[in-house]
């Protein structure tokens, strides 16, 4: 495959990853209000998947290829992308703050299911077993997420916070019926080419396939939360922004890496432990967003903009 080719199939497959995942959060989210299911159930659940669903396509498909690199670095890269280089963007336009408890009681858990994934690959390996316990582990997290939002139902912030990402005027069935199948569509035949792409990149340009996932892969699975984050930040609709993120890393540790290695036992090819310790280090970093009235200024966000940017060129570079 020629240098012309790698990037057709990266840039179409990257196009395809977005207009797929789009398709599916709008179609998914809309069916799942005209079936009578609330905001707030459909935020946690439907939305929360639809958003990873090209980490997960990506993911999966490297998975079944005997690809393990990706699939690693493809999860630890949008994890350390999705604070850095997301939130960091969301706060250059906008100044972020804390306002739910639903975001502060997800930071936390957040961190907590970092260190799961550093005690996980201590061994380099992510068996069966050890997938069925993630998987298991995203379950868990939606029921708690889902019972402790109820509670707080009468709390206007966190009804406005799910509201706010799904469809004001639901499409009819049919057309949400063909947005999720578009969408899929688009999903798989999207991975197929980005997968593709990035593997030959790796063979062409003899870099491993994690420094591959832990970049390219993970910049291109992350439009759909960048996408999300911007707009929320242009609208100062910034826990939205923040709960993307977060939110987001949580679904790729357990459900991404869980059902990737129901598929195939994962063996880590090429994730370092600095790999790990940066992904660590930028989830503690906005630990101190859940304290009240916390703020993340616009010279915070360009710190973890160029703290990107500087993990970026030490990949290259090393």
């Amino acid at each position: 495959m020629n240098d012309i080719q790698i990037a057709l199939y990266i840039i179409i497959g990257s196009i395809s990853l977005f207009i797929g995942a789009e398709g599916l959060v709008r179609g998914a989210s809309s069916l799942a209000i005209r079936l009578g299911i609330s905001p707030l159930v459909v935020g946690l659940t439907v939305v929360a998947f639809a958003t990873s669903s090209p980490e997960l396509v990506v993911s999966i498909k490297a998975a079944i290829e005997g690809n393990p690199g990706i699939v690693v670095g493809n999860v630890v890269g949008s994890n350390i992308c999705n604070i850095a280089l997301i939130l960091g963007v969301a706060a250059i336009i906008s100044p972020l703050s804390v306002k739910t408890q639903v975001i502060k009681r997800e930071i936390p858990i957040m961190i907590i299911v970092s260190v799961i994934l550093l005690l996980i690959l201590s061994d380099d390996v992510i068996t069966r077993l050890e997938g069925v316990l993630l998987v298991i582990g995203i379950i868990v997290y939606i029921i708690l997420g889902y019972k402790y939002s109820i509670k707080k139902k009468d709390n206007k912030e966190v009804i406005k916070e799910f509201e706010e990402i799904i469809p004001k005027s639901p499409y009819k069935v049919l057309t949400s019926l063909v947005l999720i199948v578009v969408g899929l569509v688009l999903l798989v035949f999207g991975s197929n080419l980005f997968v593709d792409g990035a593997v030959a990149i790796a063979e062409n340009f003899g870099v491993s396939q994690a420094v591959i996932g832990l970049t390219i892969v993970a910049l291109g699975t992350s439009l759909p939360e960048l996408t999300t984050s911007v707009v929320a930040s242009f609208k100062n609709e910034n826990d939205i922004a923040i709960g993307n993120a977060v939110g987001s890393n949580v679904f790729n540790i357990l459900s991404i890496l869980g059902i990737s290695s129901l598929i195939r036992p994962i063996v880590n090819t090429g994730i370092t432990m600095v790999d790990l310790s940066i992904m660590m280090f930028f989830a503690i970093l906005i630990l101190p967003l859940s304290k009240t009235k916390f703020t993340l200024r616009r010279w915070e966000g360009a710190l973890l903009f160029c703290g990107y940017i500087a993990y970026i060129i030490y990949l290259v570079m090393y």
